[in-house]
């Protein structure tokens, strides 16, 4: 059961490995060693080992083991402004985080600085009756 898949490349190139764990064949970035060792992965008819390979468009990908065959298109102008526009709310949220983070490790810093600034009152050794 030979099963095509079309991956959208939105950048210059991805790395297999990237390919791999985004389209879910391998489950994280440090399964792809092992993965590679023990599966054929063809990168345009010709046995690929290197984790790092370059992939740009009009590549081919194939694992002949599990019937899959991946190739690299170009998304449509519709879809890479979406794409843009996905990264630029990404930027933004991303900004006000860190914001927030920042604003909250300050705060953090005053609150302990108020505490440590907290005169303490000074006790007086117990007495005991008789001494």
């Amino acid at each position: 059961m030979e099963k095509t898949m079309e991956y959208k490349l939105f950048d210059d190139y991805i790395t297999l490995q990237a390919l791999l764990k985004e389209l879910g064949i391998i489950q994280s970035g440090g399964a792809i060693k092992a993965y590679l060792a023990e599966t054929t992965v063809l990168f345009n008819g010709e046995d690929e080992k290197r984790r790092g390979k370059k992939i740009r468009l009009g590549d081919v990908v194939s694992i002949p083991e599990d019937g899959i065959t991946i190739d690299i298109i170009a998304p449509t102008d519709e879809e890479k402004n979406e794409h843009l526009e996905a990264l630029a709310e990404k930027a933004r949220v991303a900004a006000i985080v860190k914001e927030l983070n920042a604003k909250n490790k300050k705060d953090k810093k005053q609150n302990q600085a108020k505490k440590q600034a907290k005169p303490t009152k000074e006790r007086k050794p117990v007495r005991f009756p008789g001494t």
